[in-house]
């Protein structure tokens, strides 16, 4: 404070009986001394009563509120007086409050006890109720240990080993781990490449009838998006309806981040209960939490500010680039970025070192911050080097946690999807999706010029990126409607199309039920050959009245999945072993849509074409995106006995489901209650 003084004009320090050093000092020590104790008793409850101010708001009101508090300890010394105007408080104040984070946090490094106390403020909704080390029933016996479960959200099996080689590795944390206590295990994910898909599989048993990231359900007439949290809070229930299973988390659990609960009793950023009063404002709860330190909001604060100066300089740069494809990086994106890859690693890294802390027995989190960077920017862009450093802090500091609990923990790490790096598909043909659909429809394209169409679009179809809800969620945003829209020609419903990264779907609402080939030829005789003969498309599903799902290719390729017959060449010979399995369970599901399109994957790259606006994505087949990684202790069985490879969500699901069993064995019997 002294030195604040000495530097910042106007805040000034003043003793009743003189200015001398030492009776600054003795103010300065006694301002600390009452900005420290009204930090301690008020501040807790000031963030409380706002629960009701959307947190990122709460983010910035944190420095007002701690410069208020800074100016009211200054009024109250007794013997001497300080001055400061109101913004150079807020400055003092947050300088105060990291400086007090960083030494106590330096002091702490050799000491354990003040390292684990440490710990426990960076999560201060960790709940002190629970058992803690050393205590009763902790310290009379074995204890079977803990699951952490971290998805690293969108990073694949190639693009890890890559992260994890060499003598200098990118994430050395992980590298340690692989190089000593895990093994790393490649999985392969169903047709729908994405998380909505995966993690309602990983958590929930069943992803039955998700057939993309979004879709159109023609009885209900909605369009279903899985990171809506309507949609998500749907999907989540008709789930648990299924399976008859609350959730892999359900027994001592606690979901951190997620789009769905996994039947946790503890959830903070859950998008599926987001929507739910009472259990909404319990899922943002995390960050009050969190931000009820004000060093922790100022830390991530200033964090925040800094990758958006680092995301606009990186834009910047990708535009002054002579070759590469590019995609629009403005508007919204900047703070979505540093939404995810400052506010949402914080507070959900956080969250899960509480966790542990208080010795839950399952944990299930994920962290976003490479899969919004990726989709923007590219796969192995240098852009996302810095973000894989920073998950693998994330992955060092849940380490450590780990070594103060009260309970053995073993921590796996996994991932939902990988991404594949390619040009848009609109940028590569100079036309969307949605608008070859309509000219395979026999339809003129809309008398707008091109950047309105755009426009239009960008407006009603929001990206796939996971992190775009969850920022929703916390600014209180309410939900777009998703409605199909009308043909300006005829004013009837259009063919609903969407998109779910390289992923394309198509449905006829004026057709009921789920339109077969000779009902889209009699409609629109062109549309089928438009599309598969199109050098984008790598393959259409279609219903055939006599065939059952048919894929069509170019140059008159057709498979049938349900006889196994292929006439021509095969279009989905360039996906790879397991792509017709996928491909026909997806078909069984009720709500596929009449037409799904993949886009073609280049054979020696991998590259692929999104239909959304992105250079890196997933949702469908071809390149990295369906190569997942589980990432999982020698101290646990094998994912797959043997040595193979999981195959779909549902069995990584089961795979968990078993290291949960074997967690809670202790020598020879189960210590935890058993699930359904």
């Amino acid at each position: 404070m002294v030195v604040l003084a000495l530097v910042l004009p106007d805040f000034r320090l003043q003793s009743a009986h003189g200015d001398s050093f030492t009776r600054v000092g003795a103010t300065a020590f006694l301002a600390a001394g009452a900005f420290g104790l009204l930090s301690a008793l008020v501040w807790p409850w000031l963030v409380r009563a706002l629960l009701l101010v959307p947190a990122l708001a709460l983010a910035s009101l944190v420095f007002l509120l701690n410069g208020s508090l800074l100016l009211f300890a200054l009024s109250l010394i007794p013997y001497g007086r300080g001055e400061a105007s109101p913004q150079t408080a807020v400055i003092v104040a947050a300088a105060m409050s990291l400086t007090s984070s960083a030494t106590s946090t330096w002091l702490a490094v050799r000491d354990q006890g003040a390292q684990r106390r440490r710990l426990r403020r960076m999560a201060p909704w960790a709940d002190r109720r629970r058992q803690e080390p050393g205590d009763g029933a902790a310290a009379a016996g074995p204890r079977s240990a803990g699951t952490v479960f971290l998805q690293l959200d969108g990073i694949g099996y190639p693009l890890l080993r890559e992260a994890i080689a060499g003598e200098r590795p990118l994430m050395p944390t992980v590298a340690a781990l692989c190089g000593t206590s895990h093994r790393l295990t490649r999985w392969r994910t169903d047709w729908s490449s994405q998380t909505g898909a995966s993690q309602l599989a990983i958590l929930h048993g069943s992803n039955e009838d998700v057939p993309a990231f979004r879709w159109y359900e023609k009885e209900r007439g909605v369009v279903v998006v899985s990171n809506r949290p309507s949609s998500a809070a749907e999907l989540q229930r008709r789930a648990v309806a299924r399976t008859g299973d609350p959730g892999l988390l359900a027994v001592d659990g606690a979901s951190r981040g997620n789009l769905f609960t996994g039947g946790a009793g503890q959830a903070a950023l859950v998008v599926s209960i987001a929507v739910r009063r009472g259990k909404g404002e319990r899922s943002r709860a995390g960050y009050f939490a969190y931000f009820s330190d004000p060093a922790h909001a100022a830390r991530t604060v200033l964090s925040f500010a800094a990758e958006l100066v680092r995301e606009i300089g990186q834009s910047v740069r990708a535009r002054l680039r002579p070759a590469g494809p590019r995609v629009g990086r403005g508007g919204l994106y900047p703070l979505i970025r540093a939404f995810a890859t400052v506010v949402e690693r914080d507070v959900v890294t956080a969250s899960v070192v509480g966790d542990i802390l208080t010795g839950r027995t399952a944990v299930y989190a994920d962290l976003v911050a490479y899969d919004e960077v990726a989709h923007h920017s590219g796969p192995r862009s240098p852009d996302v080097r810095q973000v894989l450093r920073r998950l693998d802090g994330c992955v060092a500091t849940i380490r450590q946690a780990i070594a103060y609990a009260p309970r053995p923990y073993h921590l796996v790490l996994l991932s939902d999807h990988g991404q594949s790096h390619g040009e848009p598909f609109e940028s590569a043909y100079g036309h969307s999706l949605e608008e070859l659909v309509r000219i395979g429809c026999g339809r003129p394209l809309a008398g707008e010029p091109r950047r309105a169409r755009r426009k239009r679009r960008e407006k009603r179809a929001e990206t796939g990126a996971e992190a775009r809800a969850v920022a929703r969620s916390a600014l209180h945003r309410p939900e777009e409607p998703a409605e199909p829209p009308l043909d300006p020609d005829t004013r009837r419903r259009a063919p609903v199309v969407l998109a779910s990264g390289n992923l394309g779907l198509v449905s006829f609402p004026e057709i009921p039920g789920r339109a077969t080939r000779a009902d889209i030829a009699a409609r629109y005789p062109a549309l089928l050959s438009t599309l598969a003969e199109h050098p984008g498309v790598g393959f259409v599903l279609v219903r055939d009245q006599r065939y059952g799902p048919v894929v069509l290719g170019s140059g008159g390729g057709e498979h049938r999945l349900a006889g196994g017959e292929v006439i021509g060449p095969d279009p989905l010979a360039p996906f790879g072993p397991g792509a017709a399995e996928a491909v026909r369970r997806t078909d069984r599901f009720p709500h596929t849509a009449d037409l799904m399109i993949n886009s073609a994957v280049h054979p020696d790259t991998g590259a692929i074409h999104a239909f959304e606006d992105q250079i890196g994505s997933h949702g469908g087949l071809g390149g990295e995106q369906s190569q997942a990684f589980l990432l999982s202790p020698h101290a646990l069985s094998e994912p797959v006995p043997g040595g193979g490879e999981p195959v779909g969500a549902e069995e990584v699901h089961r795979v968990l489901r078993r290291w949960l069993a074997e967690s809670a064995r202790v020598g020879g019997r189960t210590d935890a209650p058993s699930v359904p």
